[in-house]
């Protein structure tokens, strides 16, 4: 096993290229917009839906066939499959499955984080190749500490995947422990982006994007600058939720991504979904955030 801080493209797998490289050339081709499945039962009601594994597949496929292949990646959110039970799971391996069949990167909003064979366990569950619920990328939570993560950023170097760490989030009480100072006079969220840093130094290196991600909120004003963190640096994507039409403008997200807003991947769920369930009201809602984000970050 490797030490767990470094994502290289496998030597045996020829051509196969890791995560970020993967990311980044998809959000040059079809913009900086990750497109969130969230079907909560509110959601569902509003397509005119039940609230039932039926329901639930019918609206996380309609919008697999509405956006895929044409945003960067698609990021379902588990919990509200998993609420389900054993069919909503079910359904949830099919939506992945057809994300892939689409041709679109998927990032499964797991937020897993625990220790030893149980994190391991995690690891294989959604990293592992073969896997039913193999995504391209999952969330996690390094509140274990960031060396809790070794066994998922192992396998997702080994399998060419990646993992979006929590860092900055937007909620208010995210701050209690994200901004808290240790004994190393570094913020909590500063250990975790340098712990990434240190994860892409090899793709770094290399002059490509890195596979170890970090979900830093667009709206979190002046936390960056505050906590003396270099973003830049992380060469990591950098999943936003808040970005254009969500609330952050040019201006707020100068201040909060500076140099690193080009590896920003907007991501939005209600602000596309709410267009549904027309199909054709899907994309072009999709199209107009994708046009937003790609003005914000990329102009």
């Amino acid at each position: 096993m490797s030490d767990g801080l470094t994502n290289e493209v496998r030597e045996d797998l020829p051509g196969t290229l890791p995560f970020g490289a993967r990311l980044a050339e998809a959000m040059d081709e079809r913009g900086p917009l990750c497109v969130g499945i969230d079907p909560h039962g509110a959601l569902l009601e509003s397509w005119g839906l039940p609230d039932t594994p039926a329901g639930l597949r019918d609206f996380a496929l309609r919008v697999v066939d509405a956006v895929g292949g044409r945003v960067a990646a698609v990021k379902p959110q588990s919990a509200f499959f998993e609420r389900h039970g054993s069919a909503g799971v079910a359904v949830l391996e099919e939506t992945l499955a057809a994300v892939r069949e689409a041709g679109t990167l998927s990032i499964l909003d797991v937020k897993r984080g625990d220790i030893g064979s149980t994190m391991g366990g995690y690891a294989q569950a959604y990293l592992a190749d073969g896997a039913p619920l193999a995504a391209d990328a999952i969330t996690v939570s390094p509140y274990l500490g960031y060396g809790s993560l070794a066994p998922a950023l192992d396998l997702a170097a080994q399998t060419g995947r990646g993992v979006f760490v929590l860092a900055l989030t937007s909620n208010p009480e995210g701050a209690s422990v994200q901004h808290a100072v240790g004994e190393s006079e570094r913020s909590v969220a500063r250990s975790v982006v340098e712990g990434a840093a240190g994860s892409n130094a090899v793709a770094r290196a290399a002059g490509t994007l890195g596979s170890v991600g970090l979900v830093v909120g667009a709206t979190i004003g002046d936390a960056v600058d505050r906590l003396g963190i270099d973003l830049a640096a992380a060469n990591a994507p950098l999943l936003a939720p808040g970005v254009g039409a969500q609330g952050a403008g040019a201006a707020e997200l100068e201040a909060v991504f500076g140099a690193a807003r080009r590896n920003v991947l907007a991501s939005t769920s209600r602000g596309v979904l709410r267009a549904g369930p027309d199909a054709a009201d899907l994309r072009e809602a999709a199209r107009t955030a994708t046009d937003q984000a790609a003005r914000a970050l990329r102009a």
